[in-house]
């Protein structure tokens, strides 16, 4: 793991660390997960500031089941999930995406954003949300 603050988690709190192994175990067995996504603390500092906060985040919402994404699993969930900032908590229902919250955050927007993410149908796929099409009359350039 990449720090002790992130350590912490999963040996002292038992946080499941979470690979291509044992992730969609996880996801499916519980009714609503957060993934914590850290990458590399040394590059992103607040993912030693969000490990602290998600321990508090969990006590609130204790409907949620917390996991760490492995390091070396992380772009896999990174492109599944459609997300760029890091670190970032991944909110799942059933294994089905609800939203995600990156960065730290003031203790009053995470409440607000948990309960509005909770609040929401779950989807399979976030995607990017912007329909690609392509019009085969169109011609090259507008002409």
């Amino acid at each position: 793991m990449p720090s002790p603050l992130i350590n912490r988690l999963v040996d002292e709190l038992n946080y499941p660390l979470l690979n291509h192994e044992n992730f969609d175990s996880f996801i499916e067995e519980n009714e609503y997960s957060v993934l914590f996504c850290t990458e590399q603390p040394n590059r992103f500092p607040e993912s030693n500031d969000v490990a602290v906060i998600l321990p508090e985040l969990v006590n609130s919402f204790p409907q949620l089941k917390p996991a760490v994404i492995d390091t070396a699993f992380e772009k896999k969930v990174q492109g599944r999930y459609n997300f760029n900032v890091w670190p970032s908590l991944v909110f799942l229902k059933e294994g089905r995406y609800l939203g995600t919250i990156s960065k730290v955050q003031d203790w009053g927007v995470y409440r607000m954003e948990i309960e509005s993410i909770l609040s929401l149908e779950p989807r399979r796929d976030p995607g990017i949300g912007i329909p690609v099409v392509v019009n085969p009359t169109s011609s090259a350039c507008g002409q």
